[in-house]
């Protein structure tokens, strides 16, 4: 995927996270996010811009380090003043909502997946779009659930990436001593390796999103609710303080 791509491919990402998006809205940059994800894989080979190294790449070198984070004063702001625990829940509930809406998109844009040229939605594709969308919103939870339990290392974005990375992969939270200086720079071959496979069986899960007529929209859905929802809760669980 050349720079360009890359960076089209962030910026809906980015813009697919926001809590405030209507149906429509998320639908549409869906649809965008598909084709340009299509007019990669038709430059490099659908095999080789689809497979999972190059997804876990494309994750962890030009998608995590460049999503909006937000800070602890404007996660109050925006959530009406609320701190600890029940900062917490308004994200992991908001998070739940966006990716279920992103689910239900998905499984609208397959219901008439008939009406549109086949090379725009071809279900590949459009499965890597939807799990990709939905990957953002976690990535952006795990890291702004550090952010309201104090437990946010110091580092570049790329550094603060990674260690994201690695805790949504492993549903666990970082080591508060983190900082700059103990935060790899590169994913380790282990831990790429984990994301990779963390990748795949998200995609393999998002399959329901491709059921016929809007049964798919339905079951994507309610899947990603539960699974972003299991995802904040056992991030919840283990940054928060010990009692």
């Amino acid at each position: 995927m050349n720079e360009v791509a890359k960076r089209e491919v962030g910026d809906l990402l980015g813009r697919l996270t926001a809590e405030d998006l209507d149906g429509g809205e998320r639908g549409r940059l869906l649809l965008a996010l598909t084709r340009a994800l299509s007019g990669a894989a038709r430059t490099a080979g659908a095999r080789a811009a689809l497979s999972g190294r190059a997804l876990a790449d494309l994750v962890a070198d030009d998608i995590a380090p460049h999503l909006p984070v937000r800070d602890l004063l404007t996660l109050r702001s925006h959530h009406h003043g609320l701190s600890g625990d029940d900062l917490a829940e308004a994200l992991i509930r908001n998070a739940s909502v966006v990716t279920g809406g992103i689910g239900a998109a998905a499984g609208a844009v397959a219901a008439v997946e008939v009406l549109a040229p086949p090379a725009l939605l071809a279900a590949p594709v459009q499965l890597v779009a939807e799990t990709l969308a939905v990957v953002a919103v976690e990535i952006k939870l795990v890291a702004e659930l550090h952010v309201v339990y104090s437990r946010a290392p110091a580092g570049t974005p790329s550094q603060l990436a990674i260690g994201y990375l690695t805790a949504w992969a492993g549903k666990r939270g970082l080591d508060p001593r983190a900082g700059g200086a103990s935060l790899a720079t590169v994913l380790s071959g282990a831990a790429r390796q984990q994301l990779r496979q963390r990748l795949v069986r998200r995609l393999g899960r998002n399959l329901s999103s491709l059921a016929p007529f809007l049964a798919g929209a339905v079951a994507g859905a309610e899947l990603n609710r539960r699974e972003t929802r299991s995802l904040g809760e056992a991030l919840r669980k283990d940054l928060r303080p010990r009692r």
